[in-house]
């Protein structure tokens, strides 16, 4: 018998979620910004309750901060919180890509592979967003082939915060792209190969290089908003 089940349509709340969260990532509301539930909803066009829920998960995600008796604001990442954040990013990506070698391997090449021509179409097109998006998608194949899902609940839970990194801190940056693009193709040749070593010490300098260019502009407060 086919399959004859309905796709449910989101509720109001997720779509409420899906909007708030892309707004953060892609550096439409800056880094530690109030968020008004009130002037949310005038926005959206909808009622306080879903954009109040929205919030709330957004808050579990930590995309945003609820204060009792102050108001919600998107997140504020510090030096250390971004410090912890790569290290523990990078645990999570090198294990997944093991997984995907093992037991993946070519349905993730071809997905990374398929990941890096967008990043190189956006590249071209000079869309800065477009390219932080791609440069998401790259590493999210990593955990949509690894084939278990307590490694991509993991990495779900952090995923949002580290996209909003890419987009507000280093993709904005003068040369970053071109570092970023050298590293991924560097990353696919390693895994095509299956030189597990290479590809972790690719993927180490990766993320720690990112990690210096978000705290150095932490530092300097002029993260872009």
């Amino acid at each position: 018998m086919p399959d004859l089940r309905v796709e449910q349509p989101k509720s109001l709340v997720a779509i409420v979620e899906d909007r708030l969260r892309a707004a953060i990532v892609d550096a439409e509301m800056r880094f530690g910004e109030s968020l008004s539930e009130e002037a949310l909803s005038e926005a959206l066009g909808v009622s306080r309750t879903p954009v109040r829920e929205a919030l709330a998960r957004l808050q579990l995600q930590g995309l945003v901060t609820i204060v009792p008796k102050k108001g919600t604001f998107v997140f504020a990442p510090t030096e250390e919180d971004v410090a912890e954040l790569c290290v523990f990013r990078f645990m999570l990506e090198t294990q997944a890509l093991r997984e995907c070698l093992a037991r993946a391997r070519e349905p993730a090449l071809a997905a990374m592979r398929e990941a890096l021509a967008a990043m190189e179409a956006a590249q071209a097109g000079g869309s800065r967003r477009d390219y932080a998006r791609a440069d998401t998608g790259f590493h999210e194949v990593f955990f949509r082939h690894c084939g278990n899902r307590y490694l991509g609940n993991a990495y779900r839970g952090v995923s949002g915060r580290v996209a909003a990194l890419r987009t507000h801190l280093s993709v904005p940056l003068e040369g970053e792209q071109e570092r970023s693009m050298a590293e991924h193709r560097q990353m696919v040749e390693a895994f095509a190969a299956g030189r597990l070593a290479d590809l972790d010490a690719i993927l180490h300098r990766h993320i720690m290089r990112a990690r210096d260019v978000y705290a150095d502009v932490l530092r300097s407060g002029a993260a872009p908003g």
